[in-house]
């Protein structure tokens, strides 16, 4: 019975030196446990063997023949972004490392150092290689095992669980005549929300798409039921409104909450009845299109207020869901970051650059209030200002500082000294319960992730957490 080979996916070694192939490859399978190793001493067949797929990481030596290393980690990285690359090198140069770390290289080592920092370093990229696969798998079980159409969601990049749950409820309601309302502050998506839930809906018509905001009573009623001629001083012809545009379609509303209270009885009729009249006719016409709403307000303190009508508020709410903002879902903000990079890169005709490490953090540590649409626009600017290999932290530091309402991200320092300001010193063992607890809270509860955080191993992790309960039951 032949041995299963870890990890999953291939380890590529490449160098020209057959000896440091073999002592190499030799080293991690006796060290590290890593058995799924190839080897090529040709750096020109690199792609071609990436092209078979199957590969997650990639060891490569700086000085070859006929590809240098530099040239192919450039090169790994335009056609298969998706691989970890590690570069060995026989020299010393912090230059050298510094530009092999622009070009996407996880890490930099010497030949010459401690073999466990060697290993050590392919350990943590195997696992990070490892973590990413396991977080793609879970995302697509996710949507698979709860949704029935989840390609409909496709173009809303998410792994937050609190948008999987709009998915599945939207998918749930999509085929209701009743009327769907989607809530949540601007820029979170509401109208991609609106656009599945046309498509899962299996309407034969088109979604219509209506902002009222800003729109009196007279435009709002001539836009929504359109006109007969002569309505009015220079209605020379019939007018269809948006509500007939939308027949055995949708109708999107969007910005309801900002319509007057006039404009609200001609909603209700329109939702109660079931019918309208176009301006200047007496004569009734049937709503034939499905309705969804959005707003950005908080329509219960509007009713509150007595700015929106009770009983429209309550027939709105039919069906009902809410877009959490980006700041209560950060764990997407890497996910659209890569995503709006990609987008930008192609509309702008330019190379995808890479991304600072620092950068997500950053990101994360911000109240984002325009959401993912202020996100898109920062990406977009960013990209659109970078002339190097590596994305420039400078337009998105000058973005959140001119933000209304907003202070910029405290940079965080991880050298200073975290207790300076306590009264009280926590003991060595509370100190590192504390510690733990934070990491497992920053990583949703993954073992693999907390002890990644925390630079030790997972069985370390795992004694500590023993350590830890012991203490609790004692």
């Amino acid at each position: 019975m032949s041995q299963q080979l870890y990890p999953e996916f291939s380890v590529l070694l490449v160098d020209d030196e057959p000896a440091w192939l073999k002592s190499l490859a030799l080293t991690l399978r006796s060290s590290a446990g890593l058995t799924n190793v190839v080897t090529c001493q040709d750096s020109r067949e690199v792609l071609g063997l990436l092209d078979g797929g199957g590969i997650g990481l990639v060891l490569l030596d700086l000085t070859m023949p006929h590809l240098s290393g530099e040239e192919l980690l450039r090169r790994i990285g335009e056609s298969h972004p998706e691989v970890t690359r590690i570069v060995l090198s026989g020299l010393n140069q912090l230059e050298t490392a510094v530009r092999c770390m622009k070009l996407g290289a996880f890490d930099y080592f010497i030949k010459t150092d401690e073999e466990e920092r060697i290993v050590g370093g392919v350990l943590r990229a195997v696992r990070m290689c490892e973590m990413q696969r396991d977080y793609s798998e879970l995302s697509s079980r996710v949507l698979s095992s709860t949704l029935r159409q989840p390609e409909v969601f496709s173009g809303i990049v998410t792994a937050d669980r609190g948008m999987l749950a709009v998915f599945s409820y939207i998918e749930a309601v999509a085929k209701s005549p009743q009327p769907l309302l989607i809530t949540g502050e601007s820029g979170v998506g509401k109208e991609l929300i609106a656009q599945a839930a046309h498509r899962l809906s299996g309407c034969r018509g088109k979604l219509v798409t209506v902002n009222v905001a800003g729109l009196d009573d007279n435009v709002f009623a001539d836009t929504l039921f359109g006109h007969v001629r002569g309505a009015y001083t220079g209605a020379d012809t019939v007018r269809r409104g948006m509500v007939e545009e939308a027949v055995d379609g949708t109708l999107f509303l969007d910005e309801i909450g900002d319509l007057s209270t006039a404009s609200q009885v001609k909603l209700l009729r329109l939702l109660q009845e079931g019918e309208f009249f176009p301006l200047g006719s007496d004569q009734p016409k049937r709503v034939k299109a499905r309705i969804i709403f959005a707003t950005h307000q908080d329509l219960a303190a509007k009713e509150a207020a007595g700015t929106f009508r009770r009983d429209l508020f309550y027939r709105l709410r039919t069906h009902q869901v809410q877009i959490p903002p980006l700041r209560e879902r950060a764990g997407d903000i890497g996910l659209l970051l890569d995503h709006f990079l990609h987008e930008a890169a192609q509309a702008l005709g330019k190379p995808k650059p890479a991304t600072p490490r620092e950068l997500v953090p950053f990101l994360a540590r911000y109240s984002f209030p325009g959401n993912v649409r202020e996100l898109r626009a920062m990406v977009f600017d960013a990209v659109s200002l970078n002339h190097d290999k590596v994305l420039g932290m400078e337009s998105f530091q000058k973005a959140v500082e001119r933000a209304p309402g907003t202070a910029p991200p405290a940079p965080r320092d991880a050298r200073s000294n975290p207790f300076s300001g306590f009264p009280e010193l926590p003991s060595f063992s509370d100190a590192a319960g504390f510690l733990v607890m934070e990491a497992l809270e920053r990583a949703g509860g993954n073992q693999t992730l907390a002890a990644r955080l925390l630079g030790i191993s997972q069985p370390a992790l795992s004694k500590r957490l023993k350590m830890l309960k012991g203490r609790g039951e004692s």
